[in-house]
C-alpha cells in the first residue's frame, strides 16, 4: 500500500459522506511530513570493496597524467607562458560546458561523471595523444616523410579513440545511467572540451606568446594570443566537440538498445566517423600550405565543417525535445495503473511546465516544497527512463530484472514521499481525487463533479490519489512482456 493510498482514501469518503451544498472540508495532504521534516533521498548504491580499488585506480591515473601534462607543457613553454596559456585557454571552457549542462537539463547525469569526463579529456587523452602523436612525427621525420601528415594520418585516431575511451568506460560500467543520445553527447562533448582546453594551452601559450615573446618582446606574444584566441577558439572552438559527438551519437544508440549487434556496430560507426571529420578537418591546412591556394579552406569551411556544426546543432536541440517527452510516452502506463495523475504527467512533458510546477510548489510547500518538487521531478524523469528500457528489453539476465524491479519500487515510493509536501496544500484549487479514469472533484460551493481526464491535460497540479483499481488490460510495475491474464495493482511487483 503507497502512503498517499490511506489519505486518498480517506478523502474521498469524507467527499462522499458529506451533504451537498455544505462547507468543503480542508484540503487534505497525503501522508504529510512532520515540520521539518527531511525529504526523501534517492537510494544509493552499496561501494564494495572491487568499486573502490577501480575508483581509486581511475583517480590516480586521471592524477598522474595531469602530473605529466602539467611537467610537459611546463618544461617546452615556460612557466610565464603557461600561466598566459592556462588563463586564456580557461576562458572559453565555461560557455561550452554551459552548452551541454543545457542539453541535459531533464534528466541531469551525477556531478561526478561530469568531471570525470572532462578530466579524461583533459589529462588522459591528452597525454596519451601526446605521446603517440609525437613518436609518429619522429618516425615521419625519420623516413623522410613530412612531419605535417601526423595530423592527417595519426592525430585523427589516436586523439578521438582516447577522448571516447572515458565515455565507452561509463557506458560498460554504467550503463543505467545512460538515457539515450543525449547523454552520449554530453559525456563526449564534455570529454572534447577538456582536451580542447588544454591543447589550446599548447597553441595559446607556446604558439601564440612564447613564440612572439621571444622574436619581439612580450608586446607581440601577447598580440599573438589574442590572434590565436580568435581564430582558433572564438571561430572554431567547436571542432573538438563536434568530431566527438559523433562518437556520443553511437555510444547513446548503443545505450538504449537490446540488440548486441547494435551495441557493437553504432559506437564503431559513431567513432570512425568522428576520426574522418577530424582527419579532414586537419587535412584543409594542410592542403592550404602545400598549395599555396586559400581557397579551399574556404569551401572546406563554408560548404563542409560549417553546415556539418549546424546541422549537429539543430540536431541535438530536436532531440533535447523528443528526449524531454519521454515522460509523456512512458508514464501513462502507470496512471492506468492508479500511481500517477494525468495532470502529474503533463506537467513533466516541457521545461516550462516543470518550472510552472516548481513556482506553484513552492507558493503552497515554500522551500521545502520547491525541494521536493525538483525530486519529484528527477524521480519521475528515471522512473519513465526505466520503463522504457523494459519496453526496450535491455535487461536480459534474471538478476538485471529483478534490480529494475527494485529500483521501480524505490522510485515509486520516493515519489509518493515528494509528493507529500505539496499535494492537497494549495486552498485556491478545486479539491480533487483520482481514481484511474475520472477525477472527482468538490468545489467551494459544496457541489461534485465527476470529470473526465482531457486529452491533453496541462495542468501542472498533482491531485489526491485514489486507491488504484484493479486492471486485467494494463501492465503492473516491475512487469515484462504483454498484458497478464489476471489482474495485477500497483501494490504487487
Amino acid at each position: 500500500m503507497r502512503p498517499d493510498q490511506w489519505a486518498g482514501d480517506d478523502y474521498a469518503d469524507r467527499m462522499a459522506d458529506t451533504p451537498p451544498g455544505s462547507p468543503a472540508p480542508p484540503p487534505l495532504a497525503p501522508a504529510l511530513p512532520p515540520s521539518g521534516g527531511a525529504l526523501p533521498r534517492m537510494p544509493l548504491r552499496r561501494l564494495g570493496w572491487r568499486r573502490v580499488l577501480a575508483l581509486a585506480g581511475v583517480v590516480l591515473l586521471i592524477a598522474a597524467c595531469a602530473v605529466y601534462m602539467l611537467f610537459v607543457l611546463g618544461s617546452n613553454l615556460g612557466l610565464e607562458a603557461l600561466l598566459i596559456g592556462l588563463v586564456a585557454a580557461i576562458l572559453p571552457v565555461p560557455v561550452l560546458v554551459a552548452c551541454f549542462l543545457w542539453l541535459d537539463r531533464y534528466e541531469p547525469e551525477p556531478l561526478k561523471y561530469l568531471i570525470f569526463c572532462f578530466a579524461w579529456g583533459a589529462f588522459v587523452s591528452t597525454a596519451a595523444s601526446l605521446t603517440v602523436n609525437e613518436t609518429a612525427a619522429g618516425l615521419f621525420k625519420d623516413w623522410g616523410l613530412p612531419q605535417a601528415l601526423t595530423g592527417v594520418l595519426v592525430a585523427p585516431f589516436i586523439e578521438e579513440l582516447t577522448k571516447a575511451l572515458g565515455p565507452i568506460l561509463l557506458l560498460v560500467f554504467r550503463r543505467r545511467e545512460w538515457s539515450g543520445i543525449t547523454d552520449g553527447l554530453v559525456y563526449c562533448g564534455l570529454s572534447a572540451v577538456g582536451f580542447a582546453m588544454v591543447e589550446n594551452i599548447l597553441y595559446l601559450g607556446g604558439y601564440g606568446y612564447a613564440t612572439g615573446a621571444d622574436q619581439w618582446g612580450p608586446a607581440t606574444g601577447f598580440r599573438q594570443v589574442f590572434a590565436i584566441f580568435i581564430t582558433r577558439i572564438l571561430l572554431f572552438g567547436f571542432a573538438h566537440p563536434l568530431f566527438t559527438s559523433m562518437t556520443g551519437v553511437g555510444l547513446g544508440i548503443a545505450a538504449r538498445t537490446a540488440d548486441r549487434r547494435v551495441r557493437f556496430l553504432a559506437p564503431a560507426a559513431g567513432l570512425l566517423l568522428a576520426m574522418m571529420l577530424h582527419g579532414t578537418w586537419n587535412l584543409i591546412p594542410t592542403l592550404v600550405q602545400a598549395t599555396g591556394e586559400l581557397v579551399i579552406f574556404m569551401y572546406g569551411m563554408v560548404a563542409l565543417m560549417v553546415p556539418i556544426f549546424f546541422g549537429m546543432v539543430g540536431f541535438a536541440v530536436w532531440l533535447r525535445a523528443w528526449e524531454g517527452r519521454l515522460t509523456e510516452r512512458t508514464l501513462p502506463d502507470y496512471v492506468r495503473a492508479g500511481w500517477l495523475s494525468p495532470p502529474e504527467v503533463a506537467a513533466l512533458g516541457s521545461l516550462g511546465r516543470r518550472h510552472a510546477a516548481r513556482v506553484w510548489a513552492r507558493r503552497v510547500g515554500g522551500d521545502a516544497g520547491l525541494r521536493a518538487m525538483r525530486g519529484y521531478q528527477f524521480a519521475a524523469t528515471r522512473l519513465a527512463l526505466l520503463r522504457d528500457g523494459m519496453r526496450r528489453g535491455l535487461d536480459r539476465k534474471a538478476a538485471d530484472r529483478e534490480r529494475t524491479v527494485r529500483e521501480e519500487r524505490e522510485l515509486l515510493e520516493a515519489i509518493a514521499a515528494y509528493r507529500g509536501y505539496f499535494v492537497g496544500r494549495d486552498p485556491q484549487a478545486p479539491v480533487g481525487v483520482w481514481d484511474g479514469q475520472r477525477y472527482h472533484l468538490r468545489f467551494p460551493d459544496g457541489s461534485r463533479r465527476a470529470v473526465d481526464a482531457p486529452d491533453s491535460p496541462v495542468v501542472p497540479i498533482p491531485v489526491v490519489l485514489a486507491p488504484p483499481p484493479l486492471s486485467a488490460g494494463h501492465p503492473p510495475p516491475g512487469w515484462y512482456g504483454p498484458p497478464p491474464a489476471v489482474p495485477w495493482g500497483p501494490g504487487r511487483a
